[in-house]
């Protein structure tokens, strides 16, 4: 039937879509079609499959850098840092929110773990900026946008998931994804400071009072010392992956080191938090490679059946342009994201469509940042983003979830004019990955 990878993977979306878990779906559902497909050699093609994710390097990384992520938290420096930046810049209006997006951006380039930081933030920033006279919608607005640029500021764990899916280097799409990253930090603060002038009231300045205590205490130590550790761990790993020296997996495991080491120097590491750190690091390791597996499971049948083969021949007999084909795909995934995690969508679509792109003759490294930036919606566009969660279950009871839908909306927006820029000059991606020798 030439429609029955269509219906296959129809199927496996409203299974998602009706609640059913994730990595059980998939395999589930692919082991049905699987053997209908191909009968009993189905269960000698798939044990095949899983050893190649089990045999793959690249991946060694994912849980390194969760582990680097969540010892980075434990170690207490995020807590440090945010206090010493918010004062630092509290004169300005608007300085708070200021400070957040700006150690947001740190600590995805510290962690790579969007819910860690969206916790982390929201408990030690959120009732200040509530009590220092900030609007509900500005505070958990930056907070959640800030959060999730670990989806796309190295190192990201949906890069190196991308990096594996597209089948292309995850160095270079570390490399890649740099400009985009300081894109929408720039986007998120011109908002920011365009919301300062026209309602200050919503975005005020810091107390003088408090101002004046920070003054008055080593301002210039506590700025040192706030700011050396995350940048010791981001130069080790993303310098030694511009720089030649390591590869992204080799990176993760000084990372990982880094962060542990960082944890020990400010007297933090004990039994107790090693112990939390590994559980809540095989945790996340488990589910992120039980959805890979099932993954896998779909990408075999689905090929199997000719998936790709008929998809390819409709984008091609219906003479659909390459760039009406890229739009088609970044408004699936959009859509998708309101619905859906970005695992299940990097695991589900991006193999489905990847193919296509290589078909068109269009770069994969362009289109890995293009679907990175992408998904970082799936963790803000209402009514199923993650970070709008993770924020809910720490945010004071008088911020409703409706303040924090109403937050977020203005930076949903500004990613998709990000986006959309990027689609527009491409070298804006691929410009420091040719000057770093690609």
């Amino acid at each position: 039937m030439e429609y029955l990878p269509l219906i296959f993977f129809g199927v496996v979306l409203l299974m998602l879509l009706a609640g059913f878990p994730v990595a059980f779906t998939l395999g589930g559902v692919s082991l049905i079609f699987g053997l209908a497909t191909f009968g009993l050699n189905f269960f000698n093609l798939l044990p095949m499959r899983i050893w190649g994710i089990m045999n793959n390097y690249i991946l060694l990384a994912v849980p390194l850098f969760i582990y680097m992520g969540v010892m980075f938290e434990k170690s207490g420096l995020a807590e440090e840092l945010l206090e010493t930046m918010a004062l630092l810049f509290g004169k300005l209006r608007g300085g708070m929110a200021i400070s957040v997006l700006i150690v947001g951006a740190l600590l995805a380039a510290a962690t790579g773990i969007v819910g860690a930081t969206v916790v982390t933030m929201g408990v030690l920033t959120l009732p200040t900026m509530l009590k220092k006279g900030y609007s509900p919608e500005v505070a958990t607005g930056i907070i959640s946008a800030s959060g999730t640029l670990g989806q796309i500021i190295p190192p990201s764990i949906v890069l190196v998931l991308l990096g594996s899916v597209l089948n292309i280097s995850v160095g270079e799409l570390f490399i890649g994804a740099v400009i985009p990253g300081f894109l929408l930090v720039m986007l998120y603060l011109t908002w920011l400071i365009l919301i300062a002038i026209v309602k200050p009231k919503l975005a005020p300045a810091m107390p003088k009072e408090d101002l004046l205590k920070f003054k008055n205490s080593n301002k210039t130590k506590k700025v040192i010392t706030a700011f050396i550790a995350p940048f010791f761990l981001i130069a080790a790993v993303l310098g030694s992956i511009f720089a030649g020296v390591a590869s992204p997996t080799e990176a993760a495991a000084v990372g990982a080191l880094g962060a542990a080491i960082l944890t020990i120097i400010r007297g933090k590491f004990t039994k107790v938090i090693l112990n939390d750190v590994m559980i809540s690091t095989m945790k996340l390791t488990s589910m992120t490679f039980m959805i890979l597996i099932g993954a896998s499971a779909f990408g075999l049948v689905f090929r199997g059946m000719g998936g790709d083969v008929v998809l390819t021949n409709l984008i091609l007999n219906n003479n659909i342009e390459p760039h009406h084909f890229l739009l088609i795909v970044m408004m699936l995934i959009f859509v998708a994201g309101f619905f859906i995690d970005f695992i299940e969508i990097v695991f589900i679509i991006v193999p489905v469509v990847a193919p296509i792109f290589v078909h068109l003759n269009i770069d994969l490294l362009w289109i890995g940042i293009l679907i990175a930036v992408n998904l970082q919606t799936s963790f803000l566009t209402p009514p199923f983003g993650f970070a709008l969660f993770f924020l809910k279950g720490v945010a004071p009871k008088e911020v409703t979830t409706k303040h924090i839908y109403k937050g977020v909306i203005p930076y949903v927006v500004i990613q998709l004019i990000g986006l959309t820029l990027l689609i527009m000059y491409p070298e804006i991606v691929l410009w420091l990955p040719k000057y770093f020798g690609r």
